[in-house]
């Protein structure tokens, strides 16, 4: 009877103990942020390196490997890789013509539509520059207008000098800065015949605050004369007078003789 109770005590008792040793199992266990710690670091294979296995690494220069000395291209391919490239044409006659308009506004960078810089004989062949005297007797919109036609004329040397110097010609240059000099001096003669102008009106309107015809308010009419005579009735009056003088035999000599004279 002891025997049989003791064996069931001992299987009754079995699993109340597997609990209480779970339960400290679970009390004893590390906590969570702690686990990776915990692993066994057997598994990593190789040493620590930042060489990435990818045989294409990311690379942030777009241009890198690429020379047209060495014609040398991408590391990897791209997707137009297999797109055959368009070779250019070198006979002229299969070239395909291009419209072009006739009036447009970059022709103006050149003298002639037929070729793309001026010979040094055409670049010598110019006039002289403006004088101020010259200048003074023009008008506003001369002024303007001449202004822009020297900016133009700069632009086309700048741009047949440029051309010069892409082309190596070797040639031209002291012909187009003797044409340039001239256009330069001209326009610095604009530019003092407008500085006088503009003198001239600030002094023209320090005398008009000081005069009683100038109305400078904005308010009406900005010109009104005081004393305002016609000349044509100035010329009669004095040759009725003249006549009346002539006629009247109570005139003295002397009278007579003030008015011819």
């Amino acid at each position: 009877m002891i025997s049989f109770s003791t064996m069931s005590t001992s299987t009754m008792v079995r699993p109340v103990v597997w609990r209480m040793l779970r339960a400290s199992q679970f009390q004893n266990a590390p906590p969570t942020f702690l686990l990776p710690s915990l692993l066994n670091t057997s598994l990593q294979s190789s040493p620590f390196s930042s060489t990435s296995n990818n045989p294409y690494p990311r690379d942030m220069n777009r241009e890198r490997g690429v020379s047209t000395q060495r014609r040398t291209g991408l590391r990897q391919p791209v997707s137009v890789s297999k797109t055959p490239l368009p070779k250019p044409v070198l006979d002229s006659k299969k070239r395909s013509k291009v419209d072009v308009d006739p009036d447009h506004g970059l022709w103006q960078f050149f003298h002639s539509k037929e070729k793309p810089m001026n010979t040094p004989e055409e670049d010598h062949a110019h006039g002289r520059a403006w004088t101020v005297e010259e200048l003074r007797q023009k008008s506003w919109e001369d002024l303007h207008s001449l202004w822009w036609v020297c900016c133009k004329e700069r632009n086309r040397i700048s741009t047949e000098s440029y051309e010069r110097q892409r082309l190596d010609a070797g040639y031209g240059d002291a012909e187009a800065r003797g044409r340039d000099a001239q256009v330069r001096v001209t326009m610095r003669g604009i530019k003092q015949t407008l500085t006088e102008r503009y003198y001239s009106w600030q002094d023209a309107q320090q005398v008009a605050k000081t005069d009683a015809e100038v109305d400078l308010s904005g308010e009406g009419p900005a010109y009104t004369p005081m004393d305002y005579v016609e000349e044509g009735n100035v010329l009669e009056e004095e040759s009725q007078f003249r006549a009346e003088v002539a006629l009247s035999p109570e005139a003295k000599p002397e009278a007579k003789s003030v008015h011819n004279a």
